[in-house]
């Protein structure tokens, strides 16, 4: 299978649930921006929100570089709640993994995300942040690709 998130220029929507430790399920939505450029370094932008929760929109701004037929990538992350990151991902036959940690962090915060293609449009995505060795939130989302006309 070709992967159609990350590895083309898009726009994605996304919807699904927030967990945080001790908590309840909260709704979350957002929006994820591709684009590429003519020496194999990507950009991604994401906005999420949580409609109806006092908790606060996450952004995240991302920039990589993937040499073409390489199945794997670093990438850079500023997040307006975590600060400056690094990462790793990894493109599978089926799924794109990304592991990140937070720079200069006195509470050893990290994180992964699995995205799982469904088909060109669609992908499900599970996530989670690390405070040390434990699990401070999950998210899990349906990810659509929005076809511009």
């Amino acid at each position: 299978m070709d992967h159609t998130f990350l590895l083309e220029p898009g726009r994605w929507t996304l919807q699904g649930s927030w967990l945080e430790r001790n908590g309840i399920p909260i709704s979350v939505k957002g929006m994820t921006l591709v684009a590429w450029n003519r020496d194999n370094w990507f950009t991604m932008a994401t906005k999420l929100i949580f409609p109806g929760s006092d908790l606060a929109d996450i952004a995240l701004q991302y920039k990589g570089r993937m040499d073409r037929g390489n199945r794997q990538y670093n990438f850079l992350l500023q997040h307006n709640l975590l600060g400056q990151i690094e990462g790793e991902g990894w493109i599978g036959i089926d799924t794109i993994v990304q592991r990140y940690w937070v720079l200069s962090d006195r509470e050893r915060r990290s994180g992964f995300e699995t995205l799982h293609r469904i088909n060109d449009d669609s992908y499900y995505l599970t996530s989670g942040i690390m405070l040390g060795h434990y699990l401070s939130s999950t998210m899990e989302a349906n990810i659509e690709r929005q076809r511009v006309n």
